[in-house]
């Protein structure tokens, strides 16, 4: 299946996965120092779905320098630095991007293409991991021609505003609990004492947190394989966040190699964790009053 790329605005982070949420890379970036914004003119880096409309520099050196998406002929290097101190560096590759979402990042004075956001290469001196640029995002050299290589035109490209962060019950039961409390205790109904047991503490924790910090997600992979507790804050569904959250789980089972995996989906769900290649194993049954079904990936 095809790759898709998500950029953590928080974490200054690219990530590509496979078409199933298998991580393939993850590399630091440098987004706009003024923050989130689609605005014409407002140097700020687009939000939203995008995809990869156009790929420029196929074969060209690395540091191989282009101005309107041509090569100068010019190769970067701190003396050329030096005679010309006020430019916005376009290096190596670029990776043009189209909005996908009309009235937010497509059409009129929000248009990601006419803005000319890209994902391009940047001198050696450019900082990663902390906003910088003027709009685009900045990778390194190296990480951009892996990248270009490795994601074809029209790949998808969410820029997000949240990040994840994975860890134990200690580190995350603080953050996770308020989340679980409110989707499954005060929405769904599920009683305190079904949803709260002893293998929060033996498993690991997922947490998807907004630009302020504030956790609105969550997710737990236990020692066996089994994934649960997916609850991600009502006012972020529909955000990309369960998509994130199982896709760490799934890269931290991975990590420990499990091979079998497993968990309990509620019904309404299960076409959700049918696109990362789970399956169902059994008849549906109720939990905690609520339709369930078995699915497996191995």
């Amino acid at each position: 299946m095809a790759p898709y790329i998500r950029i953590s605005l928080p974490h200054q982070t690219l990530e590509l996965h496979d078409g199933q949420g298998t991580l393939l890379r993850r590399y630091p970036v440098s987004t706009a120092k003024n923050g989130a914004g689609e605005q014409n003119g407002s140097f700020r880096t687009p939000r939203g779905r995008h995809i990869v409309r156009a790929k420029v520099g196929a074969g060209e050196t690395a540091n191989t320098v282009f101005v309107r998406r041509r090569p100068t002929g010019e190769v970067w290097t701190p003396q050329l630095a030096e005679q010309f101190p006020g430019r916005d560096w376009i290096l190596t590759r670029i990776l043009w991007l189209s909005g996908k979402e009309s009235g937010h990042n497509r059409l009129g004075e929000v248009d990601t293409m006419r803005r000319y956001i890209y994902l391009h290469g940047s001198p050696d001196t450019v900082v990663m991991g902390t906003p910088g640029s003027i709009g685009c995002v900045r990778m390194r050299n190296h990480d951009i021609i892996e990248l270009f290589d490795m994601a074809p035109l029209y790949t998808p490209v969410d820029i997000v505003e949240f990040g994840i962060s994975v860890g134990s019950w200690e580190d995350l039961g603080k953050s996770a609990t308020p989340v679980r409390e409110a989707v499954f205790v005060e929405e769904q109904k599920v009683p305190r004492h079904i949803e709260v047991d002893q293998r929060d503490r033996v498993s690991r924790h997922v947490i998807a947190r907004d630009g302020d910090g504030r956790a609105i997600g969550t997710g737990r992979l236990l020692p066996d394989g089994q994934l649960g507790r997916m609850a991600v804050s009502a006012d972020w569904r529909g955000k990309g966040v369960g998509r994130a959250l199982l896709e760490r789980l799934l890269e931290e089972a991975d990590r420990q190699d499990q091979r079998h995996l497993a968990l309990h989906a509620q019904t309404h769900a299960s076409g959700f964790y049918r696109r990362f290649g789970f399956v169902d194993e059994g008849p549906e049954f109720m939990e905690a009053g609520i339709p369930h079904q078995t699915m497996v990936k191995r």
